[in-house]
């Protein structure tokens, strides 16, 4: 029989919802009734259950992020703080200070302590930080204290070492002050006595090429000597140093401003050794003050050797002014010092004029010239007293540079340089003694980057 169908508002809205089907059981096995809910108002319910979800797990997830950047920011903080102790540390040894040794050692034990502590809770998942933020803002305001007693630290040790430096610096200077007047007071006394105890070590008997070698660098230093007069003088006289230096040595390119002073050095040399190979010195009538027989010369050269090297230059001329050595310094004042260059440093020739006479002033200049020529003299009659060849030898320009026949003036090395040095112009000659090479002094300037030509 088909049931009455409900009648009424109520009725027909329970109908819509309510079904009750014939022959349905419960798990009891007694009939029973479902109900149905719209299938849209189900989804809704489970949509709001899982937005739930994530809102829990995306906060707990901020937690846990929060937490771990809290973590590494103490973490860097206790490393800082670790870093700042030990450079107090080492701040208290130098100079050392017991207080404060033990005082850092006790926070350097401190830190790692604290970083012991840290490791073992990262390993036990015990780094949970309440509330995270404010660990946060202290590990980053213990970490910038930190570095900026880091940095103080650092400034402090930079500031003993810069006092230490300026100490040492002043001391260096101070040294160099004495040794500069301990020269000045020994040379003051060699020029006035005209003796050097080194060259009463030569002997006639056992002359050797090593003995060239000692009167040559001898020789040598009053070269340098009165190369820097002769600079002075020209800065005096307002000389353009810089077309003076390429009017000596055409074209050159120097490294350096103060290496024209090579170049002033190589036409000293070139003039003051001109004539070294001939026995008279190419001095006018030089020939005839040399023994004509060969095997007497040694005999001779070596007694103007042993007169001259315990003498006063400006006075032995002035008492000899027609000798061999007064024809020699002479003939060489002349030809190494121009008449228009006299004229600029002086304002006449007077001095030219005495020295053409045979009169030889006692300037500064002059003096500083006359024992220069005293010194290469002596070098000259010494080369003459071997019973072996001695001669003087140039390098030529461009040539390639030989560590046998050549030393350079410059500290610098071109060994580096692609495809190696040469010779830019010879400063100081060298010389053979026998089979002995003494290297002559060159300027030297790279292949790949030759002088202006």
């Amino acid at each position: 029989m088909e049931p009455a169908r409900p009648r009424g508002r109520i009725a027909k809205t329970f109908s819509r919802v309510i079904s009750l089907k014939s022959g349905s059981k419960n798990r009891s096995g007694s009939p029973g009734f479902c109900l149905f809910l719209p299938q849209e108002k189900l989804r809704c319910c489970e949509s709001h259950q899982f937005e739930k979800e994530d809102a829990e797990e995306a906060m707990e997830e901020c937690r846990t992020r929060a937490a771990m950047e809290a973590f590494v920011a103490k973490l860097f903080a206790t490393i800082s703080t670790a870093k700042a102790a030990y450079a107090e540390l080492q701040l208290a040894q130098f100079p050392y200070n017991g207080d404060a040794i033990q005082c850092a050692d006790q926070a350097v034990v401190d830190q790692l302590k604290a970083l012991s502590e840290l490791k073992y809770s990262y390993i036990k998942k015990q780094i949970d930080s309440s509330p995270p933020h404010v660990t946060l803002m202290l590990a980053e305001i213990q970490e910038q204290q930190s570095l900026m007693k880091t940095y103080e630290i650092t400034m402090k040790k930079m500031r003993a070492e810069i006092e230490s430096k300026e100490a040492r610096i002043a001391s260096l200077q101070q040294s160099l002050r004495e040794s500069v007047e301990s020269n000045k007071s020994l040379e003051k006394k060699m020029n006035a006595s005209g003796s050097f105890s080194v060259l009463d070590g030569v002997r006639f008997s056992d002359v050797s090429p090593r003995d060239f070698i000692l009167v040559l660098h001898y020789s040598l230093r009053s070269v340098r000597g009165f190369v820097k007069l002769l600079i002075r003088e020209m800065e005096s006289a307002n000389w353009d140093i810089d077309a003076a230096a390429d009017a000596i040595q055409h074209d050159v390119v120097f490294r350096k401003r103060d290496h024209k002073a090579f170049a002033f050095e190589s036409f000293v040399c070139r003039e003051i050794f001109s004539g070294f190979n001939d026995a008279g010195f190419a001095v006018p009538g030089g020939e005839h003050s040399v023994p004509g027989e060969t095997r007497q010369r040694p005999d001779f050269f070596f007694d103007q050797f042993r007169v001259l090297r315990s003498a006063n230059a400006i006075n032995f001329v002035k008492q000899s002014p027609n000798s061999f050595f007064g024809k020699f310094l002479k003939s060489k004042y002349l030809q190494l010092v121009h008449p228009k260059m006299e004229f600029s440093f002086s304002g006449n020739l007077n001095q030219r004029k005495m020295v053409n006479s045979c009169e030889f002033p006692e300037t500064e200049f002059f003096k500083a010239f006359a024992e220069m020529g005293r010194r290469i003299w002596l070098l000259h009659s010494l080369s003459f007293s071997f019973d072996r060849r001695v001669s003087l030898f140039q390098v030529s320009r461009n040539s390639k540079f030989s560590e046998v026949y050549m030393e350079s003036v410059m500290d610098e090395a071109f060994a580096a340089a692609d495809g190696g040095v040469r010779v830019a112009f010879t400063v100081v000659p060298g010389f053979k003694v026998g089979q002995t090479v003494v290297q002559s002094q060159v300027y030297l300037f790279p292949t790949d980057s030759p002088a202006k030509s």
